[in-house]
């Protein structure tokens, strides 16, 4: 069963990311330690698709490999 968007974004905000509005259902979300952004759309209640569960996967484990 594929998570929700509300949870993707509750992960998001406990490592740390600033969201910002985007276009229509756009959010964007940005750390102040990478270059990286992760942009979602949809609503909360919308089940995140594949890429966008991989894209909030790959910059925690971007977040957890840093140095210090």
């Amino acid at each position: 069963m594929p998570k929700k968007l509300r949870e993707l974004k509750a992960v998001l905000r406990r490592a740390g990311f600033i969201r910002r509005a985007g276009k229509g259902s756009h959010t964007v979300w940005m750390h102040p330690h990478l270059d990286d952004v992760v942009v979602l759309s949809g609503s909360d209640g919308d089940d995140a698709k594949p890429y966008q569960q991989r894209d909030v996967d790959l910059v925690l484990r971007k977040l957890g490999g840093r140095d210090g």
